[in-house]
């Protein structure tokens, strides 16, 4: 996008962020912090939607800023009035935000919708998609949650599960969406587990530094997608792997398995995998059963046929995609890839690029596009 366009965003985005209780001053600074960001950024990733990315990042530098002041304030506060000594606060206001929203009038589902929209700074849109649902109908969810809680005193925070819930889905969104939020989900996520003690705080912040610890790998430096398999190893945070299996086994010892545990399993057995020919299939597909069995998830039903078409043969793996509703997301560039490796290019070709027209990030739509033309010019030649 030009300069010029950018330019002529600004001030429905200034807007915005005065509707949404920002004076002009600190919206204005705020939409300027991210212009320079978007400068950065887009050249290499620009976004599906340029004026929603604009909005997000400018109200969370706002929100930045804000509490930067508040906690300026307060240590000025702190030292006129010379507190007995003694230990140092260690209450997050963001983190208490997010057990707020998620109050005990909300079903589980709607407080996750109404803390992803009103905290995490997630788009409706966005929230859409990682709940599988149509935009209108998570935009219905939303609005019902925000009449429930109109009249509601937000001064008994919802459970830990709730909470893991929204860190889980904004982490995805961070990892792989427009904007960055998934540092943040991982510092939150430090919180929650030390607070809580709760062993699937303690394997959701496991996942989230196993896959943190590969995402230096995941982008060429053209910015195009590099999957899981074709990966340089050598650039993946050993130190962040380390921790998070610690921080795994520690968690499996209680036995007490929960949905991150298993997962973060299955992210610790592809990175202890030197190479990828070397990772151990039959064990990633034992664990997809515990997630499967634990979940009855439809996306998880969907990666263990993947699995088992590496465990036991793409025609496998076909088989248990076969058993699954084809409309699921990603359904078509799993069964383009397992098409692929049980040596049918033709089929393989038709279905990325039947994918790449839904694919909801332009660098996997990019990586599926290229798919079906690397087949299609091996038919050629």
């Amino acid at each position: 996008m030009d300069e010029a366009r950018l330019r002529a965003l600004t001030p429905a985005v200034i807007g915005i962020l005065g509707r949404r209780g920002a004076d002009f001053a600190a919206a204005e600074d705020a939409v300027q912090d991210a212009l320079v960001e978007a400068v950065r950024v887009w050249p290499r990733d620009p976004p599906q939607d340029p004026k929603g990315w604009l909005v997000t990042v400018a109200w969370r530098k706002f929100l930045d800023a804000a509490r930067a002041d508040t906690a300026r304030r307060h240590r000025e506060e702190r030292v006129e009035a010379e507190p007995v000594p003694g230990p140092g606060e260690a209450v997050d206001d963001t983190l208490q935000l997010y057990f707020l929203c998620a109050h005990p009038s909300l079903t589980p589902a709607s407080a996750v919708a109404l803390t992803l929209r009103a905290v995490g700074g997630l788009t409706t849109r966005q929230i859409a998609q990682a709940y599988l649902v149509p935009e209108a109908t998570m935009a219905q969810r939303i609005s019902r949650a925000k009449r429930t809680v109109a009249g509601v005193r937000l001064n008994r925070p919802g459970d830990v599960a709730t909470v893991l819930r929204v860190l889980y889905l904004i982490f995805n969104e961070g990892y792989s969406g427009d904007v960055d939020l998934a540092a943040e989900a991982i510092r939150l996520a430090r919180q929650v587990a030390s607070k809580t003690g709760h062993e699937e705080a303690a394997g959701l912040l496991a996942l989230m530094l196993l896959h943190h610890a590969r995402r230096p790998a995941r982008t060429g430096p053209d910015g195009r997608l590099v999957p899981l398999a074709e990966q340089d190893r050598g650039l993946w945070n050993t130190c962040l792997i380390s921790e998070g299996v610690g921080i795994l086994q520690a968690a499996l010892a209680r036995d007490r398995l929960g949905e991150y545990q298993a997962q973060a399993a299955i992210a610790a057995l592809h990175a202890d995998a030197p190479a990828a020919e070397e990772t151990d299939w039959v064990q990633i597909v034992e664990w997809y059963d515990e997630l499967v069995r634990i979940t009855a998830s439809p996306v998880a039903r969907l990666n263990r046929a993947v699995a088992v078409g590496e465990a036991d043969g793409p025609r496998a793996g076909l088989a248990a995609l076969a058993e699954l509703d084809p409309s699921l997301p990603r359904h078509t560039a799993a069964a383009a890839y397992l098409h692929e490796r049980a040596g049918d290019p033709d089929t393989a070709a038709r279905l990325y690029a039947e994918a790449a027209q839904s694919a909801t990030s332009l660098p996997e739509r990019g990586h599926l596009t290229r798919q079906a033309a690397r087949l299609n010019a091996q038919r050629r030649a």
